[in-house]
Order: C-alpha cells, then structure tokens, then sequence
C-alpha cells in the first residue's frame, strides 16, 4: 500500500509499505477515503519542531471504510463508513464522561498518526470512531469534505467555544484564520455568540469568516490588534476569545482582548514554553482548553449539524490534491495558497 513518508523538513513523499494489521484487540483497520493535512503537520515539516527523518507521517485526519477489526470490537464492522477522529477515548474513564475524551485515562497512545495512506491502523476504535449513514457514494464532494473537518479541525474550532463557555448574546474574539479558527467562527455562531470578531489579513480567509459568520474583522496584528478590539467593544473587551494558533504573539493577543472575567478558549498547539499570567491574574482572566474531545461532539452535535446541512465546514478545503500529490499538498499549506489542503486517496 502507499502511505506518506515524512523524509526531512520540507519534504514528504509517498512510500510502498505493508498493509497494516490488527495488532491488538481493539484494533480497527481503516481504508482511507479522504485525508488532509493540518497546521500541525507544518511544525515539523517547516523545520519549527524534530521530527525523525524518514519516519511516518503525523496526518491524524480521515474518513474511511471499516477493513478489518480486533476481536474486542462491537460498535463496527466491516464495510462502516466512519470518521476517525484524531484522539481516541474509551467513553467511560472519568475523562470521557465528563466530555474531555481528548485527555482519556485509558489510552496513553491517544492520537492518531499515519493518516495519509491507503490504510491505517486506528488504535481502540471501540468507541472512539464515528459512525456515518449509508456509503461515501451517498455524498456529495462538499459534503464528505465538512464530514472530514469533523475529525479534527472543526471538533477543535468547537472545543475552544465550548471551553470558552461562549453562550447567546456574547461577543467573541477568534485568533487564527486557519482552518480550526474558521471552524471556531461556526461554533461560536453555533453556541449563540451575537457579535464575532475574526482576526485575519488574508482576504480569502476574511471572505470565509463571515460567510460562516463573523460580524466584524480585524486584520491588525499584535498591540494595534487589541487596540482595534477595544475600539470595537467600547474599551470593554470580549466575552470570549478562541486562540487557534498557538504562536507567542496569538497567545499574548488572547489574554489581552479579554473583558474581566473573561475564558480564553485555547486550542492552538502550544510552541512557547513560557506564558506570564501577571495580567490575567489581574483581570481574573481563565484559560482552558487541550485537545478536542472530537468523539463527544461529532456524536452529540456536530454530525447531525453537518448531516442535516446547518453548517459547512467543507468549505475550509481550498484546494485538494491525489495521495501521490502529498508533497504539494503540504506546500499548498505552507505558502499559505490554500487555507487546508484535501487529499483525496480512494472512492
């Protein structure tokens, strides 16, 4: 089978490996129909992170057709269409049940990897996959596309509102305009936010955020930034800020734009290993968040939003790509010519 090959910064390519197998009893192994690559596959892949050399990729997103499954599997079987979220829980550790099944108790191999190739090996799929109705060939291309956000960049646009606590009436700040921020614009819609401000100066970004709801955006950086916030606000700051990018200087923005009392929501992946909390202590600023909980929501609320067309985060795949195309795929994504690039590996 093909499978994608991270071989150096700046270099991935696809490599004829063996199929994997089912190596433990909660095994499920997975034809991927559609893949993709995210943000943090561009950490490594920019030199910003160590990766080793010629190892497997870190594509953690996918949708595919139940292959083969261990002997402790109930929930699927073979020929299932399902979403493979990118963390894995076992829906009854004191984490899973309080809705945190990114942080589950029961796995310590909690993410997925290897995502990009023909098959992959998901580790305790028991509860962890998601379900779809019918076959990929009962979808549209836009639809599978926003079933595929929901194994990772839409669930985690999501979990930064829900920790967050963004309710009806707030007025929320979204930091990012990649994909997960732009699926933190729908979510924050979603859960009621009156006023949405996203922070973009790309216009292509900006034309998406308020296609999916922004009311107001802001396309400064850094002090002018907040200063552009507060004016919006009338000095008083956001209800909400969702962090989606994880940078120093995103991270700084957040806790800065925030009314007292305000939740910042932090879902970008964290890369500076030092934050000053002086100011938030100040202005009784929270921060929350981690890895998103993608099994609770995709079960609770975001498939049936997608499946019942209120939202399309499809729509966050500018540009798409075969599986023998993964290196300009990741390119795409690194010069910033598509805001999330699609891999489309079988039918």
């Amino acid at each position: 089978m093909k499978t994608t090959l991270f071989v150096k910064p700046g270099k991935v390519e696809i490599e004829n490996t063996d199929k994997p197998t089912i190596q433990a009893e909660d095994d499920v192994i997975l034809r991927v129909v559609r893949a993709c690559v995210c943000g943090s596959d561009l950490w490594a892949y920019r030199g910003l992170e160590d990766k080793a050399a010629n190892s497997m990729n870190s594509g953690h997103e996918a949708i595919g057709i139940v292959d083969s499954v261990g002997d402790a599997i109930t929930t699927v079987k073979p020929g299932d269409f399902v979403i493979a979220p990118f963390t894995h829980g076992c829906g009854h550790c004191a984490a899973c049940l309080a809705g945190f099944d990114g942080d589950c108790q029961s796995h310590s191999d909690n993410f997925s990897v290897g995502d990009q190739g023909e098959y992959v090996r998901f580790q305790h799929g028991e509860w962890a996959l998601v379900k779809i109705p019918g076959q990929p060939e009962d979808y549209s291309d836009g639809m599978l596309n926003s079933l595929l956000t929901l194994a990772d960049v839409m669930a985690t646009g999501y979990h930064a509102a829900r920790v967050a606590n963004v309710k009806s009436g707030d007025t929320v700040a979204i930091v990012g305009d990649g994909a997960v921020g732009l699926c933190g614009v729908i979510a924050a819609r979603m859960r009621g936010a009156k006023r949405i401000i996203a922070m973009s100066r790309h216009e292509d970004r900006q034309k998406l955020a308020r296609e999916f709801g922004a009311t107001d955006i802001v396309a400064e950086r850094g002090d002018e930034a907040v200063k552009r916030v507060q004016q919006l606000t009338n000095q008083s700051g956001v209800d909400a800020v969702l962090e989606c990018v994880g940078s120093a200087q995103s991270n700084d923005t957040a806790m800065k734009i925030g009314r007292p009392g305000a939740i910042v929501g932090r879902v970008g992946l964290p890369h500076e290993p030092k934050v000053d909390l002086t100011d938030l202590f100040y202005g009784n600023i929270s921060i929350a968040g981690g890895p998103a909980s993608v099994t609770t929501y995709d079960k609770s609320i975001l498939l049936k939003a997608v499946l019942d067309g209120d939202i399309h985060p499809g729509k966050v795949f500018t540009k798409r790509f075969g599986l023998d195309q993964i290196d300009d795929a990741y390119q795409a994504m690194a010069k910033r010519e598509a805001i999330k690039s699609l891999v489309i590996v079988s039918n």
